[in-house]
């Protein structure tokens, strides 16, 4: 088994990527109300800051900082994924160590985790994050996926409305393995 390491930094910067078990399923748009909701109720006991994030169907990318002395995500995602999943009614595929376990069959269990090691890495995740649904061929536009603090940042004038113009769909690789 691969031996899994975690960054734990408090008061880190972290880049995560999050994904449904069963990658064709699109809960997390179909249900962004309960998902936002999952977010906001974990983050009234265990704070963090949202500086980046853009959810699709089958999964989302965040970039989250957490408060200075702090360095527990893996408890915050624990959370989110389990008050959404509990928001959604039961009846989905369940392998047996999941159903052994008493686990619903939603998330993928693991994720990944990148410290955000400086300004140009931030910036660097920040783009990935806004330019995904482009990427996925979601959207032409980044602008147009609704599901992004992109438009936030918009209204801060981090990014002009236009950011990253109009991307065709053979142009949308962006490093992704094929």
């Amino acid at each position: 088994m691969t031996g899994y390491r975690r960054n734990f930094v408090a008061g880190g910067c972290f880049f995560f990527t999050v994904n449904l078990a069963d990658r064709r399923l699109r809960l997390l748009t179909e249900h962004i109300d309960e998902l936002r909701m999952a977010f906001r109720k974990v983050r009234q006991q265990h704070p963090f800051t949202i500086d980046a994030m853009v959810v699709l169907p089958d999964h989302l990318h965040a970039v989250w900082t957490l408060p200075e002395g702090d360095a527990n995500f893996a408890t915050r995602w624990r959370l989110i994924k389990s008050v959404f999943s509990h928001s959604l009614p039961a009846g989905e595929q369940i392998s047996g160590s999941r159903a052994a376990k008493g686990e619903r069959g939603i998330w993928q269990r693991r994720y990944w985790e990148h410290t955000v090691r400086d300004e140009t890495d931030f910036e660097r995740h920040v783009d990935y994050i806004h330019i995904n649904p482009v990427k996925h061929g979601l959207v032409a536009r980044v602008v147009d996926w609704p599901f992004s603090s992109f438009h936030r940042m918009v209204k801060l004038g981090v990014y002009p409305e236009d950011w990253a113009g109009v991307v065709m769909k053979e142009d949308a690789g962006f490093g992704e393995r094929g």
